[in-house]
């Protein structure tokens, strides 16, 4: 395999601080050399110009839906990951959600095979806290973790058993698992449809308050701080919830949290033509929790962006509203979203980096994320300030279902290598 040399571009790698003008230099699978300036590159090696762009570790989504087995009508794995390496990432997590649920160590290990084989994006998966996802026996962890699995989750679903919840924790602490948590009250939120508000009343639609989440956060932060074990919070969409993560961290707890580009991009007001692409749980939320969730992704407070990537076909949502399947499809449009905020000064390119790549890393302990010399050549040249359409009908994924389609934004993975290898270039 030819030398690549990543040229002129601004380096931007979180985990060493280093912002500058540079040259990376991947051989044989790996980060050769991370060097200032231009170094002028040797007879044979393939060099790639790299000026006005950004070179930065491999993005990491923690949260995907991948749907096989059992929906590869909306996703394959082989799609999903190529849809991974087109929007700029080089490492997914799969959330254990399919026909059947991924809660034994054959199903692990089926998802990691294929992951291999279609040569995308990594393809790393969790494994369900309960078996079946039924929310009344708790899955093998030890198993699952000696496979592969790097967390365990029910997503999709909140573990309402409290006592449960206390020994998947308790139990999970002892494989060093994460424990990653779909925070919903369904004695709250049973029914709902979206945020509960002024547009589910003016819509007539059964509304989803934020106590319903607010509440399994705060239950779930008091249980890690009894068990010790490590709680991750997915999706996370109410300031409610960002103060009490923020509150928990204050103290210690052993706790972190994500949030996706459309929790903190849309408001609920774009569900007000009844759009079924707008329609996810948790559910697009106020201005004011769209808010929250910026400060908290700028202080610190929240540790990762992700996507929550969720492909449907049209069978799932061209139907009426409140029987629409909920979620959005991420992965190819994570990269502009974010960078809106940096070009809103809410998030310095920096920090933009460190919650796609580095952030994530470090919650799961997963390989990549950084820029250093032996590790492997997962890398993501983005152009900042390249300008283009969301097309649905041109996404590597499956799934169409964007609320996004048709926006015109700024900033795109132009380059993904994995492993030294490029997946992905336009």
């Amino acid at each position: 395999m030819a030398e690549i040399w990543l040229v002129g571009g601004r380096i931007l790698d979180p985990a060493s601080g280093l912002d500058a003008a540079g040259t990376v230099v991947v051989r044989d699978g790996a980060v050769a050399a991370v060097e200032r300036g231009e170094v002028a590159p040797p007879p044979g090696a393939r060099v790639v110009d790299c000026r006005g762009k950004w070179i930065v570790p491999g993005l990491i989504d923690l949260h995907v839906h991948l749907r096989e087995p059992g929906d590869e009508h909306k996703e394959t794995i082989e799609t999903g990951a190529r849809a991974a390496a087109a929007g700029g990432f080089t490492a997914v997590v799969a959330m254990p959600n399919t026909k059947p649920p991924i809660d034994d160590a054959a199903l692990v290990r089926f998802v990691i095979e294929r992951g291999e084989k279609a040569g995308y994006a990594r393809v790393f998966t969790s494994g369900a806290i309960t078996r079946g996802l039924r929310g009344e026996q708790l899955a093998d962890f030890g198993l699952m973790k000696e496979a592969g699995a790097v967390c365990v989750t029910d997503d999709g679903r909140p573990v309402m058993n409290a006592g449960l919840m206390r020994r998947a924790l308790e139990y999970a602490a002892t494989f060093d698992l994460p424990v990653m948590v779909h925070e919903e009250d369904l004695s709250l939120s049973g029914g709902a449809v979206i945020n509960e508000g002024p547009m589910s009343a003016r819509l007539g639609l059964p509304g989803f308050p934020n106590a319903a989440e607010d509440v399994m956060v705060l239950r779930d932060i008091e249980l890690a701080a009894l068990t010790g074990a490590h709680l991750h919070i997915a999706h996370l969409s109410t300031a409610g919830a960002v103060r009490a993560v923020r509150e928990a961290k204050r103290r210690g707890i052993r706790v972190t949290a994500e949030a996706t580009p459309h929790h903190f991009t849309l408001t609920d007001e774009a569900v007000a033509a009844y759009d079924t692409n707008a329609k996810m749980c948790p559910p697009l939320r106020s201005r004011a929790d769209v808010e929250a969730i910026r400060e908290g992704l700028a202080d610190g407070t929240l540790d990762a962006i992700a996507t929550d990537h969720a492909p449907h076909s049209s069978l799932e949502k061209d139907v009426p509203f409140a029987l629409a399947a909920n979620g959005i499809v991420g992965l190819e449009t994570a990269v502009p979203l974010t960078l809106a905020l940096v070009r809103e000064g809410l998030l310095t390119p920096m920090r933009a980096v460190e919650l796609l790549s580095w952030g994530p890393a470090r919650i799961f302990g997963l390989p990549g994320g950084r820029l250093q010399v032996g590790a492997p050549a997962d890398v993501t040249v983005i152009d900042p300030d390249l300008e283009w359409e969301v097309d649905a009908n041109r996404f590597a994924s499956k799934g169409r279902n964007t609320p996004f389609h048709g926006w015109k934004v700024r900033g795109r993975a132009i380059r993904t290598l994995v492993g030294g290898k490029i997946v992905h270039e336009i």
